[in-house]
């Protein structure tokens, strides 16, 4: 078999990977999902009680309702929201069920390499196809072929831990039965009883962070919630952008998050510690005691919630050329587009193939794994990416330079995102957020601003 008549293996069966099979499919290749889960979209299905901030009409993909249009699939009011387990169900499931045996489940992703070639050898290296090892469910191996490689695989398996240097804080691991990285499903009568009536740290400043915020403010005002108090740990002091955009988020979801943990706080529901990089977790008999780098000591809580992130599992791609960047571990490409160093906005300019390709021609990160340890992807960005990536598998270079995506403004920007300080911003409205006038996707015209 040639390697033109091989499939383009996609990694990952949640949004991104089977918005690229639909758009392979549309551009006459062949995809092969690999899904390590027995489902469609299983990473999603674990976070399925909490709702999305952006709603049915962007969270389908232009390509995948094409696909699901002649089964009679009708797309479900695009001005509601669904909640992760909606989106999994009403949408996801079924355009994998429309794609068939071009999804296949209980295959996790080992290793890709180039056939016959480490990453060390070059004689021959992009004339090779790739090879893809893979783990049954039975736990038996097997070797694919494949003409080029999309990374859908997301973040959400490896979350990022607790201490403040990147690492495990000293006695996390220990903590663990009374520590979670997950916003919590308070729905869930036994996940309720564990939150009911306790103390509980919440670690993070992103839109997680504010969710599980809310739904611990709201079961403290509840009739069996007498007793429940958050203490918020912010690693940064708290500014005007702490709490996101609010109402000149353009996404009116996702704004209001943030206007919910200012609730929280303002109502004396949760208590905001700022500037607190934790170092340790101690026990106090039964509860537990953060331990900040500066030597401070938190009143004790009962649980821990861990909202710090999610980080790229790159240990299968270690036989690839990977072009990424020394921070985010983010195409190089896209990285100071996306690097938080730079922007608190979360304001993303459309990007596609240009972005994402690597030095390992044929290989490409997409959806939230391309982000690799930046916040505020949106589905909406995946798809983009996808479409032009196919588009240039199927050697139409026009399309897959062209820019086919505006996104909204998160209605913030505060300078250098990650310093415990951040800087104002211009009055003039330029710095972090101003879109340059000279960006563009490959050759193609200028992109407009956007915000993830």
């Amino acid at each position: 078999m040639s390697e033109q008549q091989l499939p383009v293996v996609v990694i990952g069966a949640g949004p991104t990977g089977l918005a690229a099979a639909a758009h392979l499919v549309g551009r006459g290749l062949e995809p092969l999902v690999l899904e390590a889960g027995a489902t469609a979209a299983s990473a999603v299905r674990e976070w399925g009680h909490v709702r999305l901030f952006s709603t049915w009409s962007e969270v389908v993909d232009p390509a995948a309702e094409k696909l699901l249009a002649p089964t009679g699939w009708v797309r479900p009011d695009g001005a509601t929201y669904p909640s992760g387990a909606d989106w999994a169900e009403r949408y996801l499931q079924p355009l994998a069920d429309v794609l068939g045996d071009k999804v296949r489940y209980g295959a996790t992703v080992t290793g890709v390499s180039r056939a016959g070639r480490d990453r060390i050898v070059d004689a021959d290296r992009e004339s090779q196809p790739f090879t893809v090892l893979i783990e049954t469910a039975d736990g038996s191996q097997e070797r694919l072929a494949a003409r080029a490689v999309l990374d859908a695989s997301g973040t959400w398996a490896t979350p990022s831990p607790l201490g403040g240097d990147g690492l495990p804080a000293l006695g996390e691991k220990a903590a663990s039965a009374r520590v979670s990285y997950r916003v919590p499903d308070l729905k869930d009568p036994a996940v309720r009883a564990r939150y009911a009536g306790k103390r509980t740290a919440v670690v993070g400043s992103g839109a997680s962070a504010f969710t599980a915020l809310a739904a611990l403010a709201d079961l403290s005002a509840s009739d069996d919630g007498a007793g429940t108090h958050a203490v918020w740990v912010l690693r940064r002091g708290i500014s005007g952008s702490t709490f996101g955009g609010g109402t000149a988020d353009q996404l009116p979801a996702r704004g209001a998050l943030g206007l919910a943990a200012k609730a929280a706080v303002d109502d004396g529901h949760a208590d905001a510690v700022t500037g607190f990089r934790t170092a340790a977790v101690e026990r106090d008999g039964e509860r537990l005691v953060l331990v900040g780098e500066d030597g401070r000591r938190l009143d004790p809580v009962d649980e821990v919630i861990v909202l710090t992130g999610l980080r790229p599992d790159l240990s299968f791609l270690n036989e690839l050329r990977l072009g990424l960047d020394e921070r985010l571990q983010a195409p190089l490409a896209l990285a100071p587009l996306i690097d938080p160093n730079q922007h608190s906005c979360g304001t993303v300019y459309p990007h596609g193939v240009g972005e994402l390709s690597h030095p390992e021609k044929g290989v490409y990160l997409v959806g939230m794994k391309s982000y690799g340890r930046a916040p505020t992807f949106l589905a909406m960005t995946g798809y983009e990416q996808v479409r032009s990536i196919a588009a240039a598998l199927a050697g139409d270079r026009e399309a897959a330079e062209r820019v086919e995506l505006t996104l909204p403004e998160t209605g913030v920007c505060g300078g250098a995102g990650l310093f415990d300080e951040p800087e104002a911003a211009p009055a003039d409205g330029g710095g972090c957020c101003a879109a340059p006038a000279t960006l563009t996707i490959g050759v193609g015209a200028p992109a407009s601003s956007g915000g993830c």
